[in-house]
């Protein structure tokens, strides 16, 4: 199965991990990411410490734990390649009916998929 149908037809929770470029770890929890290519996923983010490590360190890992489902989801190994702070591209992929108008600053991070894994064992799945 490719990675926007699965992401598209399964609930559950996503777990973002960046690091510093001196290796401080962070790990928060983020929705499933928008499939905006066959090998491309983006993220709404805020400015917090998940996007300041991706400011210093481009790979992340994106942890997808399914809904209801005991041991099943997958694992998504990423390299970010684009910020935009656009506010129409972002409320245009924001799932949340009405955007935040909180005065936070958003950003859309696209990140290229490098690897796609089982959640556990060592199966590579489809990127496209």
């Amino acid at each position: 199965m490719k990675i926007s149908e699965y992401l598209e037809n399964n609930r559950g929770v996503g777990i973002l991990s960046t690091a510093s470029s001196d290796g401080e770890v962070n790990a928060a929890v983020y929705a499933r990411p928008h499939v905006v290519a066959p090998d491309k996923v983006a993220f709404i983010m805020r400015e917090r410490l998940s996007r300041a490590n991706i400011k210093q360190n481009r790979r992340a890992h994106y942890l997808f734990l399914e809904e209801g489902v005991k041991s099943r989801g997958m694992r998504l190994h990423l390299d970010m390649i684009e910020e935009t702070d656009d506010p129409e591209e972002i409320n245009r992929l924001s799932r949340r009916e009405q955007p935040s108008d909180d005065g936070e600053r958003r950003y859309l991070v696209t990140f290229r998929v490098q690897k796609a894994l089982s959640l556990l064992g060592g199966r590579e799945l489809s990127i496209n």
